[in-house]
């Protein structure tokens, strides 16, 4: 399949319903609905916790989207401070063209330059490793929500701690508790 010319930037004032209606597209078989993911977004940037949000466009139409969060890791009195990717959105017809790829590497890009200690993400086993995503639990970190399967919860460090002794928990931002 022939490459696409991609422009990737941040999300700016009057992209709102172009990223709703790419979201919705993108998750209309979801189990979440296509509400979900589309009310995640529009409640984390209603909260000011929209960290990073980038925008893939083609043409000068937006085609796809990614939203980084903030997110935590709390061990005794250390709170270290990371971002959570979710979601990733991109038109049904754009997808299998390394959109969503693009948005991924652009966006821990900028999450690597900044203060950023990691980036979780909920996703599959066998995608997100490519982006230097590992399963969690291999650094002792779990997921707040008790049904995720281990392998589908990664970490990305950029500033690991020497060692994380006991399993401690990693949380998104409050907002998601509302999906599901």
């Amino acid at each position: 399949m022939n490459e696409l010319p991609i422009k990737i930037r941040s999300e700016k004032a009057g992209d709102e319903s172009a990223i709703r209606h790419v979201t919705e597209r993108a998750f209309e078989f979801s189990e979440f609905g296509h509400n979900g993911e589309a009310g995640l977004v529009e409640n984390l940037r209603a909260q000011n916790a929209a960290t990073i949000s980038l925008i893939a466009e083609v043409s000068d139409q937006i085609v796809g989207h990614i939203l980084f969060s903030p997110a935590t890791i709390e061990r005794g009195d250390h709170c270290s401070k990371g971002l959570g990717l979710a979601p990733v959105s991109v038109l049904p017809e754009f997808q299998r063209r390394r959109i969503g790829a693009r948005l991924i590497k652009v966006g821990l890009a900028a999450a690597a330059n900044s203060e950023c200690e990691f980036v979780i993400v909920l996703g599959h086993p066998e995608y997100y490793p490519k982006f230097g995503f590992a399963p969690a639990s291999g650094s002792n970190v779990g997921c707040e929500f008790e049904c995720v399967p281990d392998e589908a919860f990664m970490i990305c460090w950029f500033k690991q701690p020497e060692s994380i002794d006991e399993r401690v928990i990693a949380k998104y931002h409050p907002v998601f508790s509302t999906l599901g």
